[in-house]
């Protein structure tokens, strides 16, 4: 048997239904347990169920005995930070990030700001609850403390801006917790959409990788005139970016275009982290700049631990995650924001447009992810990896996370969901012929098997 909110990544599912405040009360319980600490770090995000979960997470560790150091409402990547920098041992983010508004969850991290997922401790937990595991108060009840270093963490982020002040900036919060620091770090010079915290999330859901999201920025970007368009998540540890055109940048391509700031600027040219979807105009355009790509599983819970391990300058996903070395191997939406800025402004007093830039990166026709709900995804996955390599020869093959197969002209990636009921595929090509082709026929393979 299995809980249904526990996830690969975090916990996280439908109020109420999926996570309800008993879950979460048992959470807080056992975390201190789990990581061996009796002093935890605790955030929120503004999801208006976030309140009555922070409640229950409160009293589960305060239960347990914990010494609770509450950071009140908090964007993911501040939690992270002051895990780090402060030396917790356990921290927990009530936060879905860029789920729909009636979901919620919790993020874990254990020290150095490492996430726990469900193969390093989530599937312990869930273990304890499912067995019933007895949850008494503690001899002696834990405390809390209000803990606020948001003035540390916005001079943190504050000493990478450089000079930007040559841009036009477009900015949707997406009435997430980005809100809570944008005003600080960015001042009055963005044209702001969505700067409030609103856990209805009236005007938006705050997934910005999905086309309709986008829009009011694209809007705003043409009709103002702006250098580029930025966009964050719910919980901002994700960051997208729109070009001046208007057009949606694709995120893997940001992995590549910080290069011009890490590599040309700061001359950091070591191993740079992608997920196994990113397009391979990523490495033609880092790897001849000097610069090694590493190629690993979806998702926080093994990206951040991979950098770390290799020693990596950054990293991203497609998903629009970036991971830096220089904040704590750890993804940070606002940084991100901040150095592409910074990137930016430098193109356009050297008279390049973003657009420009990103044309001179992307080299491929990509499909996207495309979701199909299948049961046996593995049989779904297999036949398309069968197919296509019985028809050419492969130049090169990839299983740790599904299947990336690279041939001559084209490659595609196809993947089971690690958090919902669905089957993945990405394919990109060298024309758009080629690419319609090839999904075309993904599609078929697996319509046998929806």
């Amino acid at each position: 048997m299995k809980l249904k909110a526990f996830h690969a990544y975090d916990i996280r599912g439908h109020f109420g239904t999926d996570l309800t405040v008993e879950l979460a009360y048992k959470v807080g319980y056992f975390v201190p347990e789990l990581l061996d600490t009796h002093r935890v770090l605790l955030g929120r995000d503004m999801r208006l169920s976030s309140p009555a979960l922070h409640e229950a997470v409160l009293n589960g560790l305060l239960d347990a005995g914990a010494e609770v150091w509450d950071l009140g409402l908090s964007t993911t990547p501040f939690v992270y930070y002051v895990t780090a920098k402060h030396g917790f041992k356990a921290s927990i983010q009530i936060t879905a990030s860029h789920n729909p508004k009636g979901d919620n969850g919790l993020k874990v991290s254990r020290a150095l700001a490492l996430p726990v997922g469900y193969d390093s401790g989530l599937g312990t937990i869930e273990r304890w609850i499912l067995e019933d595991r007895p949850t008494p108060p503690a001899a002696e009840r834990g405390t809390v403390r209000d803990f606020d270093v948001r003035d540390e963490y916005v001079a943190f982020l504050n000493a990478f801006k450089q000079d930007f002040s040559n841009l036009k900036i477009g900015m949707d919060c997406s009435n997430g917790m980005a809100s809570i620091f944008v005003h600080q770090i960015f001042g009055d010079q963005p044209d702001y959409l969505y700067d409030t915290l609103d856990g209805s999330f009236p005007n938006h859901e705050a997934n910005p990788f999905q086309p309709e999201n986008v829009v009011d920025l694209q809007k705003l970007v043409i009709a103002n005139h702006c250098d580029l368009g930025v966009i964050y998540d719910g919980d901002a540890d994700r960051v997208m970016f729109i070009d001046e055109t208007g057009r949606f940048v694709a995120p893997d391509l940001i992995i590549a275009l910080l290069g011009e700031y890490f590599i040309k600027e700061k001359g950091q040219n070591g191993i740079v982290l992608q997920d196994i979807r990113s397009s391979k105009s990523v490495a033609e355009y880092l790897e001849p700049l000097g610069s090694q790509i590493a190629m690993w599983k979806v998702g926080r819970a093994f990206a951040a631990p991979r950098l770390r391990e290799l020693g990596g300058v950054w990293g991203g996903e497609v998903a629009g995650h970036y991971y830096f070395r220089d904040f704590f191997y750890c993804d940070s939406g606002l940084l991100a924001g901040i150095l592409v800025l910074n990137i930016v402004a430098r193109l356009k007093r050297e008279g390049v447009l973003f657009s420009q830039m990103i044309d001179r990166i992307r080299h491929y026709e990509n499909s996207g992810e495309i979701n199909f709900r299948v049961e046996d995804k593995k049989g779904a996955m297999d036949a398309v990896k069968d197919r296509f390599m019985a028809e050419e020869e492969s130049l090169a093959f990839y299983d740790f996370d599904g299947y990336r197969v690279e041939f001559r002209d084209w490659w595609f990636n196809v993947r089971p969901s690690n958090t919902e009921p669905y089957l993945r595929f990405l394919c990109e090509a060298t024309t758009k012929e080629l690419l319609d082709e090839k999904v075309a026929e993904a599609r078929a393979i697996i319509g046998e098997f929806v």
